[in-house]
C-alpha cells in the first residue's frame, strides 16, 4: 500500500511548481537577510552626513549616489528595511490577534451579535485603509510604534470580514453539528473545528497584508508622518527626494524601487501561498 503525502507535503509540492511564488520567497529572503545583517554590509553610520559629496550621482565609493545631506542611499537602504519589515511584520500580527479572534465570534455567534461587529466593522470600511491610519497616526503621534498601531487597526476590518465568512461557511459543516450534538462548548468548537479550517485564508491575508503595510508605511513617510528622521526609512527617503526629482532623480528613485520590489515579494508568495493551500487544487 503506498504511503499517502500529507496536506503539508502537497502544498509545499504545488508551491515549488509555482515560480512566481519562487521568485517572490527569494525577494523576501533577500530583503530579510539584508535587515538583519545591515551593519555587516554596510558597517557606516547611514545618517551620518557629508556635505561634501550631497546630490552625487552614483559612483563607485556610493553605487546608488548620495542624497541631500551627502548620506549614501544605498546604506540608507539597507537600514531601511528594518523599519519598514518591522512595520510590516508588527502591521499583520496586530491585525491578525485583533481581527482574526472578532471575526470567529462574530461568524459563529450570528444574531444580534454578529448585526453589531459588522455594523461597527462597516462604519471602519467606509473608510479607504489608508486614510483611517493616516487619521489614526494624526490622533497618536508620529513614530514607528504609533504608525504600527495605526495601520494595524486600518487592517482590523479586512481580518474580521474575511475570518467571518470562512466561519459562517465552516460551522454549517456535518462535523460542527456533530460537536454540538454532543454538547462540546462553543470555546472549544470555536479553537479546535472553525478556527483550523479558516487558517487558510488568514495566512493568505497575513503575506498580502505585510506588503500592503509596507505601502501604507511607506505613503505615511512620505507625508512626513511616519518614522521620523534621522532614522532611514523609505518612504520617508522617497518624500525627502521629490524636492531634487529632476536635479537628482535617483535620490528618489531607489527607495522607490526598494519599496516596489519590497510590495512585490509579498504579492507573489502571496498568491502562491494561496494557490498551494486551497485544498481544491490538484496534483
Amino acid at each position: 500500500m503506498l504511503k499517502s503525502d500529507s496536506p503539508l507535503s502537497l502544498a509545499w509540492k504545488r508551491l515549488k511548481r509555482n515560480k512566481a511564488a519562487l521568485v517572490g520567497g527569494v525577494i523576501i529572503c533577500i530583503f530579510l537577510l539584508i535587515a538583519l545583517l545591515a551593519p555587516v554590509i554596510y558597517p557606516d553610520n547611514p545618517s551620518k552626513p557629508d556635505l561634501m559629496h550631497s546630490l552625487e550621482r552614483p559612483t563607485w565609493e556610493h553605487p546608488l549616489g548620495t542624497d541631500q545631506l551627502g548620506r549614501s542611499i544605498l546604506g540608507r537602504i539597507i537600514y531601511g528595511a528594518r523599519p519598514s519589515l518591522l512595520i510590516a511584520i508588527g502591521v499583520s500580527f496586530f491585525g491578525l490577534i485583533v481581527g482574526a479572534p472578532i471575526g470567529l465570534i462574530s461568524g459563529y455567534s450570528g444574531g444580534r451579535v454578529d448585526f453589531v461587529i459588522q455594523r461597527m466593522n462597516d462604519i471602519l470600511l467606509a473608510f479607504p485603509g489608508f486614510l483611517l491610519a493616516l487619521a489614526l497616526v494624526a490622533v497618536l503621534g508620529v513614530g514607528l510604534k504609533n504608525t504600527v498601531i495605526s495601520i494595524g487597526i486600518s487592517m482590523v476590518p479586512l481580518y474580521i470580514r474575511l475570518v467571518r465568512g470562512c466561519a459562517l461557511s465552516v460551522k454549517e459543516n456535518v462535523f460542527v453539528e456533530a460537536a454540538h450534538s454532543l454538547g462540546t462548548p462553543n470555546r472549544v468548537i470555536l479553537y479546535r473545528h472553525i478556527l483550523p479550517n479558516v487558517t487558510v485564508p488568514i495566512i493568505v491575508q497575513t503575506s498580502l497584508g505585510m506588503g500592503m503595510a509596507i505601502l501604507y508605511a511607506a505613503g505615511l513617510g512620505f507625508l512626513g508622518l511616519g518614522v521620523q528622521p534621522p532614522t532611514p526609512e523609505w518612504g520617508t527617503m522617497l518624500g525627502s527626494g521629490r524636492d531634487y526629482i529632476y536635479a537628482a532623480p535617483h535620490v528618489a528613485t531607489f527607495p522607490g524601487i526598494a519599496i516596489f520590489l519590497a510590495v512585490l515579494g509579498f504579492n507573489l508568495m502571496g498568491d502562491g501561498l494561496r494557490d498551494a493551500l486551497d485544498p481544491r487544487f490538484t496534483v
